[in-house]
């Protein structure tokens, strides 16, 4: 019988000889660019943003110097106007120089790659969790979000019968895990509206519990609802959850990057999102939070010689080998956001979405569905115009401006329409061409 394996930590990985200092200091020697020159790039380019915050200490969001300055830090082709972040986004440089680096690493010296890389590549789960305030132990590093709901869905003990709520607005990806267990094992899917806007708090959480009956084990619904960009009220579901005894799980696929996400304030059970849509991390990045009480109710989908090793949220940490260098990616995504501000980040975000949507009310052929509510709205926002299809002006932005945006939605739920991303580096003159192209385009429908 084979010995039981420890888990991947800093001592399976490093010689006893070499110290931490060490390893660091003898890492990608030889390579294109040394340690040295590449800890030196990265510094300079977060000086350059800490230098920006000291300079424009109260910037409340409005158009200036400041963003201006921090566009730079995006390797954005000089005229693409990125408004699909919601999609994926663009990596701040910082971002691409670690990508690189570290796959440089392996192609070079792949025994370096392998040997000891790995130690440092729990640092980047440690900032995650500080970074969404949740204790590290309650947070696991995927691929992307469908990985972390499929997880969810997998791992949760349910019987013949037993509930899950959903919302008529989920992402394929948020919706199939659970129909693929409802086929495989005879669970059913409570399916709840959401308005298009929706009003109030009060609308979307009535809704909700309306549906919850003896049978209900969970609610996984859309936190950034991708058709709408409506900001479900986590808060006050959980609470909901709480009071009823059921499981609460959300897919915050946009949060990241968007929002200042809090998973204390949430008060959630399980969280997913991916990072590489607002918050500049390398496409492939995911993250899943579990709640430290909620741990003992899922089973690993995916598993390796640890998985029976770890008691909290790492047991469901997919097994297998993964691209160390774009965790490290992720790991310099949340410094740079970091550097930003989370709080100036998601102000910004708003102020440039609230700004497009109160444009858009001006036009009365336009028809918004995105709630109003800066607490139930966030930096997508969505709308349909009278007379004009979605793929007509996703065509026409593309070919005026170089403006990137998306259709969203289906004629039959009536939220056929346009989705606009209002991340950082866009700016109110980019939004005001928008505006510009439902006014041309009203004036020459057919």
């Amino acid at each position: 019988m084979e010995p039981r394996m420890r888990p991947m930590n800093e001592t399976s990985f490093c010689s006893p000889r070499m110290s931490r200092r060490t390893f660091m200091g003898n890492l990608l020697t030889g390579s294109t660019i040394s340690l040295a020159a590449f800890n030196g790039v990265i510094k300079d380019l977060h000086q350059s943003v800490f230098s920006l915050n000291q300079k424009y200490p109260e910037d409340a969001s409005p158009d200036g110097a400041y963003w201006e300055a921090l566009k730079k830090h995006y390797l954005l082709e000089d005229d693409l106007i990125m408004m699909n972040c919601g999609t994926v986004g663009p990596m701040p440089k910082a971002v691409v120089q670690t990508v690189m680096k570290y796959t440089e690493l392996q192609a070079t010296n792949p025994f370096q790659y392998y040997e000891y890389v790995p130690k440092i590549l729990d640092d980047v789960r440690l900032k995650l969790a500080s970074f969404i305030n949740a204790a590290p132990e309650e947070v696991v590093i995927t691929a992307n979000s469908t990985e972390g709901l499929n997880i969810i869905a997998n791992g949760l003990d349910m019987e013949k019968g037993d509930e899950v709520i959903v919302s008529d607005m989920e992402h394929p990806s948020s919706i199939n895990p659970w129909k693929l267990k409802a086929k495989r094992y005879g669970i059913k899917i409570r399916e709840v509206p959401f308005g298009i806007p929706a009003k109030s708090v009060d609308e979307i959480v009535d809704s909700v519990a309306a549906a919850i009956s003896p049978r209900t084990k969970i609610i996984c619904l859309g936190h950034t609802v991708y058709i709408t960009g409506q900001i479900s009220p986590l808060k006050e579901l959980s609470r909901l959850a709480r009071d009823r005894g059921i499981l609460i799980g959300t897919d915050s696929a946009h949060g990241l990057g968007m929002l200042n996400l809090d998973m204390k304030k949430l008060d959630v059970d399980f969280l997913v999102s991916s990072p590489y849509k607002w918050m500049g991390a390398p496409a492939g990045t995911g993250v899943l939070y579990v709640r430290k009480e909620a741990q003992d109710r899922l089973w690993p989908t995916i598993v390796g010689f640890e998985w029976d090793v770890y008691k909290d949220a790492r047991k469901l940490k997919p097994q297998g080998q993964r691209s160390h260098a774009l965790t490290l990616g992720l790991g310099e995504a949340v410094d740079f956001n970091l550097l930003v501000g989370k709080d100036r980040i998601e102000r910004r975000v708003k102020a440039l979405s609230s700004y497009l949507k109160q444009e858009l009310k001006k036009i009365s052929a336009v028809k918004v569905h995105t709630p109003d509510d800066p607490y139930l709205s966030g930096g997508l926002t969505a709308f349909s115009l009278g007379g004009v299809s979605p793929d007509k002006y996703v065509d026409y932005v593309r070919s005026k401006y170089n403006i990137i945006v998306r259709t969203i939605g289906c004629e039959e739920q009536g939220s056929y329409g346009i989705r606009v991303s209002t991340p950082i580096y866009i700016s109110y003159k980019e939004i005001d061409m928008l505006v510009e192209a439902i006014n041309h385009l009203l004036k020459h429908r057919s």
